[in-house]
């Protein structure tokens, strides 16, 4: 044994381990963590840009010259004086061409041969620059680095992620309140961002909320003490969802739009426009849109889907209130992204109030006579609200509710003992306005059975809606089931679903109730901080001469509409212009008629272009050489030979004729015109909306 195994101790190994080896590459450095994509998404430029154009990292188009000269001249051009300065140095080189040109050299070089090379080939260095210098000039060589190489340069720098900027002007760390005091909120949800605990929901509710403590309808230091509670979640919406579990757009919170297509890049299209991703939003659906286009163009799909999905973020925000109304099945939307889904003639939870949660029979007449019989031509809508303001007011002062369906059949019908008995309880009433009500009741029953009385028509229209599918909707008795609009000031998100198979005619008059109801309540808020908008998948029938009024009073509310049709044809010959001058949004999709595209030809105008008026003029000879060119020319080309003369002259055209919209619109293509709530315009723009 070893003396180590005598003190307890291992022996040692008769050879030391060799040592690892040493790595030939050097390790990588551990990798910084992942920058949140919220963080990127708040950090990325928006500029300021046109109307409709969707402003998240969009990089202006460079201004181009009228007379630019195209691309592929450029590059043609350049590889032919290219190959014309070879061309030629090779012919001087090889003593094609002679030797004058090495002559220089002879007469000033050096005469010692050590000197003499690098002087031979600085001297043959400075006519290939010289040979350069003319093809670069004569090809052009800089303007097109100008437009190739620059512009492919840039584009890589832009891949290069930029440093976070400093906290103080970081819109990741909530600079604007820690300037105004709100260092601890801003803190507290900059470390909520940072640790992915936040969305772009929150984010958009949390500065609508600010912006109230900028306006002063909110305290700062309440502000600082809800998001010291409750971080990203300060301030949510009542259902408690602070998102849609599911988008089918691309949407900016920050600027509230959302992304509807692309500009085509053609000559039609303005060039700041062209190649530009397209977008709505409040401050353009604030002037109302309308969108015309046969069935199958995609206006639910491209068009009404994902602005129904933008109002229902915004409303989660605190920013928006929405109103849907469509057709069963019309794909709207999931019931999970609405906080209301009322099926009108069919199993619902929800009701829709008829007389749109008034309590004055004046108003609530107004709105049921437009909804009833504001198609109508024959009939008055001011005095079918006046006959029913005749019934509803008594009606209320004695049931202090307004009646339900079947009763106001009974009360318009002639020949029921109903008024008989609604004056009867009048008389036995002690109210005050007891006595005008029977006066009212009197002049009603006077008015009934004359020829120009409006009575049968609404009584005509009431009895659309006394069906066994109605019979649980529209009961005033059960106020807590019924919706009502006048809750436009608070963020909801509803959606009406219309009975379409068997009950068209009354699908028409709930849908012209439903705009009636939210043209006057969007109007009558006190608190208009929120924008309320109506979503109208079908438009067909429900636009009258009050609606128009209606929709022109929308845009001094903070309230606009996107009301759809399948074809004017559905709207009153006389209604057509002055709809697509109510309106400030105006679309057309691919398949449009001529009849249907003359109207919007002439609501856009027309616009000064340059035309090119060419013609032909034939040379006559006059001496004998010119005389056998001519002959030679016409045996090689065929024709006799002449001049052409460009004529340049700027006519008035159409932005967008008949003829174009009907037959020059692609598929999945539709010309879009915008106009802001600030007057800002854009012109009819080729919009692709599957890119």
């Amino acid at each position: 044994m070893t003396a180590d195994e005598t003190r307890g101790t291992p022996a040692r190994p008769p050879h030391p381990p060799a040592d690892p080896p040493r790595p030939i590459v050097p390790p990588q450095p551990a990798a910084p963590p992942a920058e949140h994509a919220l963080l990127r998404w708040l950090r990325a430029p928006r500029p300021t840009v046109g109307p409709g154009i969707w402003r998240l990292g969009h990089r202006p188009r460079a201004e181009q010259p009228a007379d630019q000269t195209p691309l592929r001249q450029l590059i043609f051009g350049a590889c032919l004086t290219a190959l014309g300065a070879w061309l030629v140095g090779s012919l001087l080189y090889h003593g094609y061409l002679g030797s004058w040109w090495i002559w220089p050299l002879a007469v000033l070089g050096p005469q010692d041969p050590a000197l003499f090379v690098p002087a031979a080939w600085l001297y043959y260095l400075l006519w290939v620059v010289g040979l350069g210098v003319a093809a670069a000039r004569m090809g052009r060589w800089r303007e097109l680095a100008r437009r190739t190489i620059v512009p492919a340069w840039r584009h890589l720098q832009e891949q290069v992620p930029d440093a976070p900027p400093p906290p103080a002007a970081d819109p990741a760390a909530f600079s604007d309140l820690r300037a105004h005091g709100a260092a601890e909120a801003a803190d507290r949800l900059t470390a909520e961002a940072r640790a992915g605990r936040m969305t772009d929901v929150d984010v958009a509710r949390i500065r609508h909320a600010w912006e109230s403590v900028s306006a002063g309808r909110l305290p700062i230091a309440k502000f600082v003490a809800a998001v010291r509670a409750d971080g990203a979640a300060a301030y949510a919406h009542p259902s408690g969802s602070r998102d849609l579990h599911r988008r089918t757009a691309h949407h900016d919170l920050l600027t509230r739009q959302v992304r509807i297509g692309t500009a085509a890049d053609t000559d039609r299209t303005p060039h700041a426009y062209r190649g530009a991703a397209m977008a709505l939003e409040p401050a353009l659906l604030g002037t109302s849109l309308l969108a015309v286009g046969p069935a199958g163009a995609g206006k639910t799909e491209r068009l009404v889907r994902p602005v129904v999905e933008s109002m229902a973020l915004q409303a989660l925000a605190r920013q928006c209130a929405l109103v849907a109304v469509g057709p069963t099945g019309a794909a709207l939307g999931p019931d999970d992204a609405f906080d209301v889904v009322v099926r009108l003639g069919a199993d619902s939870e929800y009701d829709l109030d008829l007389y749109g949660g008034t309590t004055d029979p004046d108003e609530a007449a107004a709105i049921l006579a437009e909804a009833l019989v504001g198609d109508i031509t024959a009939a008055d809508t001011r005095r079918a609200g006046t006959a029913l303001a005749q019934i509803l007011g008594p009606y209320r002062l004695v049931h202090d509710r307004f009646p339900t369906v079947p009763e106001l059949r009974e009360l318009l019908d002639g020949t029921s003992p109903a008024l008989g008995d609604l004056r009867a309880a009048l008389a036995c009433s002690s109210a005050p306005q007891a006595a005008s009500a029977v006066r009212e009741l009197d002049l009603r029953a006077r008015q009934a059975g004359r020829a120009d009385d409006v009575t049968e028509h609404l009584a005509d229209r009431v009895t659309r809606l006394d069906r066994p599918a109605f019979a649980a909707f529209f009961d005033p008795t059960d106020a807590a089931r019924q919706v009502s609009l006048r809750e436009l000031d608070r963020p909801l998100r509803v959606r009406i679903d219309l009975p379409d198979r068997g009950h068209a005619e009354a699908s028409r008059i709930l849908a012209r109730l439903v705009l009636a109801q939210f043209t006057a309540c969007a109007v009558a808020r006190t608190d208009r901080s929120l924008f309320a908008c109506l979503v109208l998948t079908d438009a067909a029938q429900t636009i009258t001469a009050e609606a128009l009024r209606g929709l022109q009073r929308l845009r001094s509310a903070n309230a606009g509409a996107v009301l759809t049709l399948r074809s004017l044809d559905d709207v009153e010959p006389d209604l057509r212009g002055a709809l697509l001058g109510a309106v400030g949004c105006r679309m057309a999709f691919a398949g449009v008629t001529t009849w249907d595209g003359a109207p919007f030809g002439e609501v856009w105008g027309k616009e000064w272009v340059k035309t090119q008026d060419v013609t032909d003029r034939q040379i006559i000879a006059h001496s004998a050489g010119a005389k056998a060119m001519h002959v030679f020319r016409q045996a090689v080309t065929g024709s006799a030979p002449t001049a052409k003369a460009v004529t340049v002259r700027e006519v008035e055209r159409e932005r967008w004729s008949a003829s174009d919209l009907a037959h020059s619109v692609p598929a999945g293509h539709a010309v879009l015109s915008v106009t802001s709530v600030a007057g800002d315009t854009a012109p009819p723009v080729l919009v692709h909306l599957r890119a």
